[in-house]
């Protein structure tokens, strides 16, 4: 059966581009004007995937894709015309999976929407990664140093799993956008050194020894002192 793309847009001409579009293509496509009417649609028929607009009347494209990640790992596609980092640090904090700026081609949505599906399906056995005394749960996606709870978003956890996946090698800034973002962020790359003084400020948050470490003018490794 096709997949199911929820678009929740409240610019009617937009939607109605990407519905048609969409449908062309083979999916069954559910469309909703504001936050509230495109939560409802995702608890009624759970979507395979969402696109998601930021500027949305009443809840904010922000807040709708924190409540959808609460609730499932459903691969969120951001939609907005907000291009600064800080912005797209915001969009994928909450817990988006992947950010096009408007205006947009339907072809460059189409080819994200085709990538976030292939991302979707490559999935593992639940495991419990350890290196040290840092613990990563792939089933529940929680992590532990010492025993000690740690939160993360949604991206410090990949890019937490892609570190523990690889202990002790060196990955360059190249393959972290590869495999955590998929995305080009052209010259404004300092979202990974964002997401890596996040990870270490939770991670050494009780005086713990730095684990993730700089290589400077390669990347980053996870490495014991």
């Amino acid at each position: 059966m096709a997949e199911r793309i929820l678009v929740i847009e409240d610019e009617q001409r937009i939607a109605q581009v990407i519905e048609r579009g969409l449908l062309y293509e083979g999916f069954r496509v559910d469309v909703a004007h504001d936050g509230r009417s495109g939560l409802a649609i995702a608890r009624e028929n759970p979507p395979d995937l969402v696109i998601l607009d930021w500027m949305l009347p009443g809840m904010d494209g922000i807040e709708v894709c924190k409540r959808l990640r609460n609730a499932s790992n459903v691969p969120i596609l951001m939609l907005t015309a907000k291009d600064e980092v800080q912005d797209r640090v915001a969009g994928l904090d909450a817990g988006a999976d992947d950010y096009l700026i408007k205006p947009f081609s339907f072809e460059e949505l189409l080819a994200r929407v085709r990538a976030l599906f292939r991302r979707s399906t490559v999935t593992s056995k639940p495991e419990v990664l350890r290196f040290a005394d840092l613990e990563l749960d792939t089933g529940t996606h929680r992590a532990m140093r010492n025993n000690r709870p740690i939160d993360l978003t949604a991206k410090e956890y990949e890019l937490l799993e892609l570190f523990m996946r690889h202990p002790r090698q060196v990955l360059t800034r190249e393959m972290i956008f590869d495999r955590v973002w998929n995305y080009d962020f052209g010259g404004e790359s300092n979202i990974i050194e964002v997401y890596v003084r996040y990870l270490r400020q939770k991670t050494e948050a009780e005086g713990e020894p730095r684990l993730l470490h700089t290589v400077r003018g390669v990347g980053y490794v996870l490495r014991e002192e």
